[in-house]
């Protein structure tokens, strides 16, 4: 067994001149759940796509599930990390059905054609849409759901393969008050699960963070300039620093609110 399902050391990113990253150091702990806050351009994208095995640090030592990078088959690896981006929703043709799209995370693909997928698959596939709110939705195409309910599709993907590590890159990016609440009610009810995976959520709003997280980190200029427990990291004054503004947060029945504001 592994006491980190992340563990990135002196972490940083080059494209070109340009650092994206610079000398992260982080740990995920099995059973936490994070969410990575910081203005737009900061690095949490990055940062998510080193984590998730889709891009490689300039330096710096990254371990996912107790598997060093550059030692392990990423390939295989892959497929025990769920991985959940807004812009995922346009790779799939658009009759496709919902619980296609949920199994095709059984082989990493974009498509049911390529591979032979089994009854308990589509049961599963159907199950994992119950629980995230869309199990009417199974066989329904999934160009015409709407985009909350494509993003909890999506969610019930990054399930399928019983991962040890879910990775939400801005999925709330595009939504509707009501299907951002429809996400964010799924994603309490995963951090709830005491059984399921570790959870990282990145964005860069306060609103966007579900009950039940449990840890924030705070990225500016590609660092990260504050991490640890939730109700530690998360005070006015440090997100004030994180965005340049004067913020005050509130927290409102296990939810965060924040207001800027034009006192200094």
């Amino acid at each position: 067994m592994f006491d980190y399902v992340i563990c990135l050391e002196n972490v940083e990113r080059r494209f070109a001149e340009t650092a994206a990253l610079s000398d992260i150091s982080w740990q995920v702990k099995q059973g936490e759940h994070w969410v990575v806050l910081g203005p737009n351009g900061s690095g949490k994208s990055t940062l998510l796509q080193i984590a998730g095995l889709h891009l490689h640090p300039s330096s710096g030592d990254v371990t996912v599930l107790g598997h060093e990078l550059g030692r392990v088959d990423i390939r295989q690896l892959k497929s025990e990390v769920g991985f959940v981006s807004a812009s995922l929703s346009s790779s799939f043709r658009s009759n496709i059905m919902a619980y296609e799209v949920v199994m095709t995370a059984l082989y990493g693909a974009l498509e049911t054609w390529w591979h032979t997928y089994s009854k308990n698959d589509h049961d599963r596939a159907c199950l994992l849409l119950e629980q995230v709110g869309c199990g009417d939705r199974a066989n329904h195409a999934f160009s015409v759901l709407s985009s909350g309910e494509k993003q909890r599709v999506l969610l019930a993907r990054s399930l399928m393969t019983d991962p040890g590590l879910v990775l939400l890159d801005e999925p709330t990016a595009g939504l509707d008050l009501g299907g951002r609440e429809e996400l964010l009610s799924s994603l309490t009810s995963l951090a709830s699960d005491s059984s399921g995976p570790s959870v990282v959520l990145v964005t860069h709003h306060v609103e966007d963070i579900p009950e039940g997280f449990t840890h924030a980190a705070l990225m500016s200029n590609g660092q990260m300039i504050n991490q640890g427990d939730m109700k530690e990291v998360m005070n006015s004054k440090n997100l004030s620093k994180c965005f340049d503004l004067q913020i005050s947060l509130s927290n409102q029945s296990g939810r965060y609110f924040a207001k800027v504001s034009d006192k200094p």
